[in-house]
């Protein structure tokens, strides 16, 4: 969507003193549809540009200035100076009019205060297709009123093209090239889909009581836990059977059992163990000194002995035979 800036656009809104005080909320943009400036120029101001306006204030998230003259058009460009008169924090529309609520600094209370200025002017963006107004720039305060509401005093104009805010456009889920036409489609799809959702009733089935969740959630972690515990168990149990087996087999040595079950910690580590008992040579064969028994062995006789057995004229070892 191309647009303009408007900022001669010879609309004028009074500035009314409240109880000798400036207002804290003023008007920046007739109601219309069309509202028409005294240089004979109009332009759009519908339900759609209403929204355009305060959706490009809310994006832009800073204050709109409220200047002198709009200064901020005709004296920032050049470098010169164009301080506020006030700030205009929040936008509202008021029977088709758009209102906006203002922080008055010290000097442009006092001037209002005065009224040494009694009247607004808007400065805001509009499509030149359409001159539905899209974003509101900031506004001025003068003292030439030329119709009901808010403009400047002078009968030229002055055109900028700029852009929707990208900003908006990402925000809407749309290119930057998007045109107005898809900016509006998208809002009022996001708003008919809001109010669905306000007015759908919840499925019950399809939630649970906060206490009965909970509950089902400490069940889930003690089967878990539980489930741990009995896969370690058997696992350990796995690690000693092959333990035993290997030392058994003669593959490995007792002195090392330790250092096998800590490579066991794992299902990997358990493979790798079983892998390395099936390549492994023995070791530690098995033997049979705790089973093997004494051969036929004989004690040598005392003195007493070897006299009996020289008396009995027997050898030493008939009389051990005999003795056996």
């Amino acid at each position: 969507m191309k647009t303009q800036l408007a900022f001669n656009t010879e609309i004028y809104s009074s500035v009314e003193l409240s109880d000798g005080k400036a207002p804290d909320w003023v008007e920046l943009i007739p109601a219309g549809p069309t509202v028409v400036g005294r240089d004979g120029r109009q332009w759009l101001f519908d339900e759609q540009a209403q929204m355009l306006v305060q959706s490009s204030f809310t994006t832009r998230a800073i204050d709109l200035p409220l200047d002198w003259e709009h200064a901020t058009q005709h004296r920032a460009p050049k470098g010169e100076s164009a301080p506020a008169a006030a700030w205009i924090s929040q936008f509202e529309i008021r029977e088709g009019a758009l209102w906006g609520k203002v922080a008055w600094t010290p000097n442009g209370e006092i001037q209002v205060t005065n009224r040494e200025y009694r009247f607004l002017s808007p400065v805001f963006d509009f499509d030149p297709d359409t001159t539905r107004i899209a974003r509101l720039v900031s506004a001025g305060l003068t003292n030439k009123p030329n119709f009901l509401l808010t403009a400047l005093n002078q009968e030229t104009t002055e055109n900028t093209p700029v852009k929707i805010s990208p900003a908006l456009l990402a925000a809407l889920g749309l290119p930057e090239t998007a045109t107005e036409e898809q900016a509006l489609a998208a809002t009022t799809q996001l708003k008919a889909t809001a109010q669905a959702a306000n007015t759908e009733k919840p499925n019950l089935t399809q939630f649970v009581p906060r206490a009965d969740y909970d509950a089902l959630g400490v069940r889930a972690t003690n089967a878990e836990q539980a489930l741990a515990t009995q896969k370690k168990a058997d696992h350990d149990k796995q690690v000693d059977a092959a333990i035993t087996s290997a030392t058994q087999a003669g593959k490995i040595t007792p002195s090392t059992v330790e250092y096998h079950r800590a490579m066991c910690q794992d299902e990997a580590g358990l493979n790798r163990f079983k892998e390395f008992v099936t390549a492994a040579p023995v070791v530690a064969a098995a033997t049979d000194l705790g089973t093997r028994k004494p051969g036929d062995l004989a004690t040598a006789l005392n003195s007493e002995e070897q006299q009996v057995a020289k008396l009995l004229g027997m050898s030493e070892a008939d009389f051990i035979k005999g003795k056996a």
